[in-house]
């Protein structure tokens, strides 16, 4: 059974994106596995401070049961959830534990509660997206899993032979018996015989999975896409952060608390 890892840091917002991705494993019969990574504090004081580091682990490894227990308790037992503890780099250690599960996906919370919280969890979650080889999804906070049977692509139509991840697209449309929808904005009209041809092959590559296409020219890419979001009725926005120039823009200064953070729906970054 695939598992789908929950990168946790005990938050609201991170126990609704546990919520929403036990309800996800529940739907597509998954288990759930729900990690913290933890750094040791450094003390900036002139004297030095006793601090016990096994204490530490200790008692984040107790929030994770308490986490574990309360997730199971609102699953009533329908989902196998279990925990796992690392300590060091947020990523360097979610990209181990990656390795060793291989797993379905990884699921964290897009934002926090605070400002300490939102610059952290959203410099997380964009260097996981850009980095990360498997399937990340970011939930906003208090999105709730109600099924997916709307999906979207954001695709630029730029090499879509090595960027669009055929396979794990049409694994996702199966397991959720869900209808793709692609989604393309331009900021100008691009060369139209370059543009003619990338389409041909994108048609071609998606042609079992029958996806509808939506095209546009707005100076505003990334506004303009989630306008479509909202028109469309998406469950998820699906990007593809290695090539994508939407990645940057998500997280460029003047878009970052506009959608990045506060996105309306789920975000899949996934790789070729």
């Amino acid at each position: 059974m695939k598992t789908i890892i929950v990168a946790t840091d005990f938050s609201p917002v991170a126990w609704n994106a546990a919520c929403y991705a036990a309800d996800m494993a529940k739907a597509i019969n998954k288990q759930v596995l729900l990690l913290n990574v933890y750094t040791l504090p450094v003390s900036f004081a002139e004297v030095p401070m006793a601090f016990d580091p096994d204490k530490l682990m200790q008692n984040i490894q107790m929030e994770l049961d308490k986490l574990q227990q309360q997730l199971s308790e609102r699953m009533s037992g329908a989902v196998v959830i279990g925990t796992k503890l690392k300590m060091g780099n947020f990523f360097t250690e979610l990209k181990a534990v990656c390795e060793r599960e291989n797993p379905y996906a990884v699921i964290m919370g897009s934002q926090g509660t605070t400002a300490a919280e939102r610059l952290l969890l959203g410099g997380h979650t964009v260097f996981a997206m850009k980095n990360l080889s498997w399937p990340l999804i970011t939930v906003p906070p208090a999105r709730s899993f109600e099924g997916i049977k709307r999906i979207g692509l954001a695709c630029d139509l730029n090499q879509v032979a090595e960027t669009v991840p055929v396979e794990r697209l049409q694994m996702f449309m199966a397991d959720f018996d869900a209808e793709l929808h692609v989604v393309n904005v331009k900021d100008k009209k691009a060369d139209i015989t370059t543009a003619i041809q990338e389409n041909n092959i994108l048609h071609h590559m998606l042609g079992l999975l029958a996806p509808q296409y939506h095209y546009k020219v707005h100076p505003k890419a990334v506004e303009s896409i989630m306008e479509a979001v909202e028109e469309l009725e998406l469950d998820m926005l699906i990007i593809l952060p290695k090539r994508h120039d939407l990645l940057y823009q998500l997280t460029h200064k003047s878009h970052t608390k506009q959608l990045t953070m506060q996105s309306p729906v789920p975000l899949m970054g996934l790789q070729q």
